[in-house]
């Protein structure tokens, strides 16, 4: 009888060591399916820069909006009234200090989904713009018809004066009518409270 102890005691070893491979396998596996998954942001050869800690940039609540409406993009908003403006053609840029509002339109074959938005006009953001970390795309309904929310952090350009940069919190909206697509973008600093004030520039927004 002793003389089987030794053959027992093998066979309960490599049963374990089996047992014990197996379960390595089955986690690697796991690991690299989720991994396969994973987007790839596209990089930037900038760093972003530090959010600031009393961030600048709060729209204020007694700030007023006056209509304005582009006749070569066909479309209307609110904005701040008393911003700095910049048109070329169908495209306006509004800007007060680091804060900023701007419609930019373009042709395009098919209205966006959060889909193709991820693959196209996501990753032209993140190309044309300094330090951009791409936060959500989501699908929205607003006023002015279903439209393709953008949410993502970035660099600002520098100060013309200071040559400073602040970090920004940008959402871009992207709507579409007839082979046309018109990207309205606002931008603060990150951490400044201007969630009303985006809203009702967003929800102002129409074709005419």
């Amino acid at each position: 009888m002793r003389s089987l102890v030794p053959i027992l005691l093998v066979t309960l070893c490599i049963a374990c060591t089996a047992k014990d491979s197996g379960t390595t396998t089955k986690a690697d596996t796991s690991t690299t399916t989720a991994s396969s998954t994973t987007e790839t942001p596209i990089s930037s050869t900038e760093t972003a820069v530090a959010p600031e800690v009393n961030p600048p940039g709060d729209i204020p609540d007694s700030q007023a909006f006056v209509k304005y409406t582009s006749t070569a993009g066909h479309y209307q908003l609110e904005v701040p009234e008393g911003w700095g403006r910049t048109e070329s053609s169908a495209n306006v840029t509004f800007v007060n200090k680091f804060d900023g509002v701007s419609v930019a339109v373009a042709p395009a074959s098919a209205a966006p989904t959060a889909i193709s938005t991820r693959t196209k006009e996501a990753k032209q953001i993140q190309s044309q713009g300094h330090a951009v970390t791409i936060t959500g795309v989501s699908e929205v309904n607003l006023p002015g018809g279903k439209a393709v929310m953008i949410k993502y952090t970035s660099n600002s350009d520098p100060n013309p004066v200071t040559n400073k940069r602040v970090r920004l919190e940008n959402i871009a909206y992207i709507f579409y009518k007839s082979g046309k697509e018109a990207t309205l973008t606002v931008w603060a600093p990150q951490g400044a409270d201007n969630a009303d004030q985006w809203n009702r520039m967003a929800n102002s927004f129409q074709w005419v």
